[in-house]
């Protein structure tokens, strides 16, 4: 099965924590000490959140980091396509592949029509759906 690697996850996260307490900054450290991950993971995915425009980071005393779009305006398919190095779900997506049957095999078109099926439920997902007030999210994460 496909698997999405630990940084999408954690920019998933992220993202559904910003956007779960939006009337307030947020800062690193609150949002590792809610999930429980290290301080140093979130701040790198919390740069790279900020390189690809879904959150802006504030410096300063009063500083911290808040979405940079509406909730509303994030979709989770958006997300996974910035944050994932690759979709590489077999040897014949790369360019170079050794597979003997990759000229005439048609599992690469299967997989490729699988996966953006996958990628376009994603697409449908909103971090606003995925945020409400009703999911209880704000409670387990607390008010750190």
């Amino acid at each position: 099965p496909m698997r999405l690697t630990l940084h999408t996850d954690y920019s998933l996260r992220v993202l559904m924590y910003l956007a779960t307490f939006p009337d307030r900054l947020a800062t690193a450290e609150q949002i590792a000490t809610a999930y429980g991950i290290s301080h140093h993971h979130i701040t790198k995915v919390v740069q790279r959140l900020s390189r690809f425009g879904f959150v802006e980071t504030l410096r300063g005393r009063k500083g911290g980091i808040r979405l940079a779009l509406a909730p509303e305006d994030i979709s989770v398919g958006a997300v996974v396509r910035a944050t994932e190095e690759d979709f590489d779900l077999v040897e014949c997506f790369r360019s170079k592949t050794a597979c003997c049957i990759t000229p005439v095999c048609r599992l690469q078109g299967a997989l490729s029509d699988a996966l953006e099926a996958y990628l376009e439920v994603l697409d449908n997902w909103t971090l606003s759906e995925l945020a409400t007030s009703g999911t209880g999210l704000a409670r387990r994460l607390g008010a750190h």
